[in-house]
């Protein structure tokens, strides 16, 4: 089969690679589609693989096309999207459904090949089946998705509350798009890219605001009445939005931090004494899975896509043949050349 193999920094080659083969209990998957995710940059440029060679590739679809021994609950045929963590179910946290935050798990596209292929293996509970309704594309947008919808898990969400988020990109723009099927009241977003502002209005957001411009906190204040946001989603992972949250927060507010933080964040003691003074309710978020797994999440994301409450296309950049991936992934170090998502088609 063909396979885009990374064997090191910017060294990524479309080439032939040796076909798995499905084991007892695991299902052999035909890749459809497979998204090139924000944490997959860094193992390709910043020699952040855990080795060498590897596929990629854990944001992906396809159709399963054999059965290893003992599977009686998929079948060949059936259209999945690939749940990427396969816990250590004798891990104290799995044994308490808490998968994400266990130890020794593999990770299907990151410690283990993934779905930059033909072809891949997995567990069959890790193969999600999509209805009719439900497209290859938007099959390879579950993971992403499921980020959202675990935070929102988390903290327990419900409709009728006004909800600020930070950063728009792509799990931002999901985050938007899944609490606003969800009964959000008023939902603000924030980002510094007026395109990805503009998108974020088409797709829901009552009140888009670019923290470049001067003013822009008092508007969002304004906005509230003074009050400020029950809901603040952090998916940024910079400095500036991760303490502009905990200015936003309304009294008794939640701060979700979902963005994964790449440099030192200072809080002067008035931005620390938000929590104080108000009484903000400060978590954070990781992954995408809850018990039974794989997790309500996952039902959710099957759930919204089925029912078309959530739009993918407007959130991809291009979508090219796998064997373009080295030209994608060159893009990525061009500053602007890359808005979106990008997917790569497996089966050409």
């Amino acid at each position: 089969m063909k396979a885009a193999v990374l064997y090191g920094d910017n060294d990524i080659r479309y080439e032939d690679w040796e076909k798995p083969e499905a084991q007892a209990g695991e299902v052999l998957v035909k890749v459809k589609e497979s998204g090139l995710c924000g944490s997959d940059i860094p193992r390709t440029i910043h020699g952040g693989a855990h080795f060498y060679p590897i596929v990629l590739g854990h944001e992906f679809s396809g159709e399963i096309v054999a059965l290893g021994e003992a599977v009686s609950e998929r079948k060949v045929g059936d259209r999945i999207a690939c749940v990427p963590l396969i816990p250590d179910r004798n891990d104290p946290q799995s044994q308490k459904g808490n998968y994400s935050l266990s130890k020794g798990y593999k990770f299907i596209g990151s410690r283990i090949q993934g779905g930059w292929s033909e072809y891949v293996t997995m567990p069959w509970e890790n193969a999600v089946v999509l209805p009719d309704a439900v497209s290859y594309t938007e099959g390879a947008f579950f993971e992403p998705i499921t980020v959202a919808l675990h935070a929102l898990n988390i903290m327990k969400f419900e409709g009728g509350k006004d909800v600020a988020i930070t950063g728009m990109g792509t799990i931002g723009l999901l985050a938007l798009q899944c609490v606003r099927a969800m009964g959000a009241r008023k939902v603000t977003v924030f980002d510094i890219d007026e395109s990805r502002l503009e998108l974020a209005k088409e797709l829901g957001a009552d009140l888009c605001l670019n923290t470049m411009n001067e003013g822009f906190k008092d508007e969002a204040m304004g906005f509230t009445n003074g009050i400020g946001y029950e809901v603040c989603l952090e998916t940024g992972g910079v400095p500036i939005t991760e303490i502009l949250c905990l200015d936003l927060a309304a009294p008794k507010g939640t701060v979700m931090f979902i963005g994964t933080p790449h440099k030192p964040v200072t809080l002067q003691p008035h931005e620390f004494e938000n929590i104080n003074r108000k009484e903000i309710i400060v978590t954070g978020s990781w992954m995408n899975y809850s018990a039974p797994f794989p997790g309500w999440e996952w039902e959710m994301a099957n759930y919204l896509f089925s029912k078309n409450l959530v739009k993918t296309e407007p959130l991809i950049d291009r979508k090219i043949p796998l064997s373009q991936a080295a030209d994608a992934l060159a893009d990525l170090l061009k500053p602007g050349a890359v808005k979106g998502k990008i997917l790569f088609d497996c089966s050409k």
